[in-house]
């Protein structure tokens, strides 16, 4: 037989919308947001990375595509 927990006293039951969405906004409260500059530097990374693999991955696609026309097409 299992044995239940007696409820906390004072704790509330059920769902409330106004106390989730004030909890979203004390979370929110204590992120710790990064500055302009950072998201500028981080997003130039993302987009430079990005295009270096896009070039070596359509690089590798043409070698490859090129190797095998030459020896399985032929």
């Amino acid at each position: 037989m299992s044995v239940t927990a007696p409820a906390v006293a004072g704790a509330e039951t059920g769902f409330s919308p106004r106390r989730w969405f004030g909890d979203i906004v004390a979370e929110l409260k204590k992120v710790t947001w990064p500055s302009r500059r950072e998201v500028v530097n981080l997003t130039t990374v993302v987009v430079v990375i990005s295009l270096l693999l896009g070039m070596v991955m359509g690089g590798a696609d043409l070698l490859f595509g090129w190797v095998v026309e030459q020896t399985l097409l032929r």
